[in-house]
């Protein structure tokens, strides 16, 4: 079963994933490897390190047999705008264990072939740097014949370590929540998978699942992903991996202190992304009002900051609220969907597409575009080093800086 650990709030980015084949060798405890990686989830997150998971083998091939499933459609987190309301409403979720909150950028995958001791979990969990840690169950089992790696966690907690247009796609943690399994659109082709069918998993057990959806998860080496009920019935290792935030740490630091508890017999594998892709710039002003907050970030920097991309309101505004999911007050008295302090909202409070009134810090209409105008006066539209200052003005936190343009990067890759 996945556990999170948790130092404080989380805040956001996604890492890079490639994936793993090869044979399985039934009935034995060894680690899986794999000839090659494969190299087409490079676009759900960046560069990463190039290394792929090695997974303790759980079982031999298995057969497959028929039942059903859905294709998904991949969503932007569009979150509908009531009027002037204080308190912008998230759609409701399909159930409430699994809505989104906020992402956050794992920065390693560490692989423990026995899995992790509690105490080890602890201790990971309270070393500098760290903000966040998940634990995952996996293993290397077959389905149709062929070797598959699978991690088993709790989809609301694993949720927002996905890459955004994952963990914005409400269809595939519906599908984890009703116990089908998803997989990677590489894993999908190489193990001729089709919607509509169940598949036996050859672990401890031999159940048939069924195929749920087609996600990138994030994870170098991992197939697919099934949920921890599901992981207890095939076997897998528990407590195999965790994935752990740093965002401000080296990591060179990180990775010695890691192995400081883990041993050399644990498999380090960077997930934090190369330096950030181009961000995308809008070259013309949209017309209408915005119905989602897609739609209001690319809006408000178009007209409130040219130059600016509209990503970075995007990843400012996950970090800061979920997307106006949560709005505060914060523990320094910051609200509204993109975190003003009322004495800066005094200064930069702006009204926009049709709001009147007096400005409302906790109207998305009215406080994104004034979130693009006060980093539009830091220097934000000039990119570059310019781009981390507006962003370091904004909250002076080095750590803030490298987790917003991250994100930023991943919106880029997701949204164009």
């Amino acid at each position: 079963m996945g556990r999170l650990i948790r130092r404080r709030v989380p805040l956001i980015a996604i890492g890079a994933a490639v994936a793993l084949a090869g044979a399985v060798a039934a009935g034995t405890a060894t680690a899986l490897s794999s000839p090659a990686p494969h190299a087409s989830l490079a676009a759900a997150g960046g560069a990463g390190s190039g290394q792929v998971a090695r997974l303790p083998v759980i079982s031999g091939p298995a057969a497959a047999g028929p039942s059903a499933a859905r294709p998904v459609h991949a969503t932007f987190v569009a979150i509908p705008f009531p009027g002037r309301s204080p308190a912008p409403a998230p759609v409701a979720p399909v159930t409430a264990r699994n809505s989104l909150r906020q992402i956050v950028l794992p920065d390693l995958f560490v692989i423990l072939p026995q899995g992790f001791a509690a105490a080890q979990l602890a201790r990971i969990g309270k070393l500098g740097g760290v903000r966040d840690v998940l634990a995952v169950d996996g293993g290397a089992i077959g389905i149709r014949g062929k070797a598959a790696n699978v991690v088993g966690v709790s989809p609301d907690q694993f949720r927002s370590w996905t890459p955004p247009e994952t963990a914005a796609d409400q269809a595939v943690w519906t599908a984890l929540t009703r116990g089908e399994f998803v997989a990677t659109s590489v894993a999908r082709q190489r193990l001729g998978l089709r919607a509509g069918r169940s598949y036996q998993m050859a672990g401890a057990s031999r159940p048939a699942v069924a195929f749920g959806a087609v996600a990138a998860v994030g994870l170098p080496g991992v197939d697919a992903v099934v949920d921890s009920q599901t992981a207890g019935t095939l076997g897998l290792v528990h407590d195999v991996a965790v994935l752990i935030s740093a965002p401000g740490d080296r990591l060179s630091a990180l990775t010695a202190r890691v192995r400081g508890v883990t041993g050399a017999q644990a498999q380090v594998i960077s997930l934090r992304p190369a330096a950030p892709a181009r961000l995308p710039v809008g070259g013309s002003v949209p017309a209408g009002r915005p119905a989602s907050y897609l739609q209001l970030y690319q809006e408000s920097a178009a007209q409130f900051c040219p130059g600016l991309s509209w990503t970075v309101l995007a990843a400012i505004g996950q970090i800061e609220s979920g997307n106006g999911q949560n709005v505060g007050p914060s523990s320094a008295g910051a609200l509204g969907p993109m975190q003003f302090l009322p004495s800066t909202w005094q200064i930069w409070g702006t009204d926009a597409f049709g709001e009147t009134g007096p400005p409302d810090i906790m109207d998305p209409f009215d406080a994104v575009p004034s979130a693009a105008r006060y980093l539009c006066a830091a220097g934000a539209s000039q990119g570059g080093a310019s781009l981390s200052q507006a962003i370091f003005a904004y909250n002076h936190a080095s750590w803030y800086v490298t987790e917003v343009l991250a994100l930023a990067a991943q919106y880029a890759q997701a949204y164009g």
